[in-house]
């Protein structure tokens, strides 16, 4: 191999082990949201209003003191007081579900079954979707910044999937010269 391609090759090789590593660690991140979410999920199942009302309370008080016009402190606390019984129960199912999806298929695109490339794909495209609509109605710097990071997992996501296509696919090749007799 002349010393030009082998500098190619390297080139590529830290490519690659940098998109990977880029990838488990979006992964882990996404992994962790859904961790919370099922957290959140749980504690909604478990708060009435009236309990959630008061630990926003507890958990504001705080900044609300230095700076009783903290836009966000303010939000979250207006947010509490419109809850509902109802409410609580769609948002825990939600954040369950959500949750539940997200951890098992970060756990199974971690541990690299190539079943769960395209799931995760199709997951977050119809999330990316509604991101977008959400996006279009009311417009939130927090929400374009999910949805970059979406996007982002989805394209490492799609990378990912077709290098480890082609590493299975040349582990079989390998495998079948090596069960004919002579061949290799």
């Amino acid at each position: 191999m002349s010393t030009e391609r082998a500098a190619e090759r390297s080139s590529t090789d830290r490519r690659e082990r940098v998109l990977e590593i880029v990838f488990r660690v979006t992964l882990i991140v996404k992994g962790a949201d859904g961790v919370l979410e099922l957290i959140g999920g749980v504690l909604l199942l478990f708060l009435t209003p009236e309990r959630m009302n008061a630990v926003v309370r507890f958990l504001t008080q705080h900044e609300l003191g230095q700076d009783p016009d903290d836009p966000i402190a303010n939000w979250i606390v207006h947010f509490s007081h419109h809850l509902t019984g109802s409410a609580t129960l769609f948002g825990a199912v939600y954040l369950l579900l959500h949750g539940v999806v997200k951890v098992v298929l970060v756990w199974a695109v971690l541990r690299e079954q190539l079943w769960a490339y395209p799931w995760m794909i199709g997951f977050l495209a119809v999330f990316i979707g509604w991101q977008t609509w959400e996006l279009a109605r009311h417009f939130s710097w927090g929400m374009v910044a999910l949805t970059a990071f979406d996007v982002l997992i989805v394209a490492l996501t799609v990378h990912e999937y077709r290098v480890q296509r082609r590493l299975r696919e040349a582990k079989r090749a390998d495998a079948g010269d090596r069960a004919v007799p002579g061949a290799g």
